[in-house]
């Protein structure tokens, strides 16, 4: 099945986030996850139907449970379309060092 969704949209919300952070660390369980939030579990489903609609994570079924585990290659798109402006605000406080060298220089 094709994922319909952004990744942009999906990582706008908080709780979304969150429960990117949690499972980066380990695949975990949906009760798990709804654990770890003072919302419904139908509530943290939701998210991770969205998570899981933008390919951020995949959903694999282990018996009866279903565990979360994050998809790196598409958190590194969110990370190659941010490197720009990473880029971006470097340049700008080099600019910045550069111009309080010159003050500092100046005041001696």
């Amino acid at each position: 099945m094709e994922k319909r969704r952004d990744v942009f949209q999906a990582i706008a919300d908080p709780t979304r986030r969150d429960i990117l952070c949690l499972i980066a660390e380990e695949p975990l369980n949906l009760n798990s996850i709804a654990e770890n939030f003072e919302m419904s579990r139908p509530a943290i489903s939701q998210h991770i139907k969205i998570l899981d609609e933008s390919g951020l994570i995949i959903i694999r079924k282990k018996g009866r449970q279903r565990f979360c585990h994050i998809r790196p290659q598409k958190i590194k798109e969110v990370d190659k379309w941010l490197e720009q402006f990473r880029q971006l605000w470097e340049d700008r406080f080099n600019q910045l060092d550069n111009v309080l060298s010159t003050i500092k220089k100046k005041e001696k």
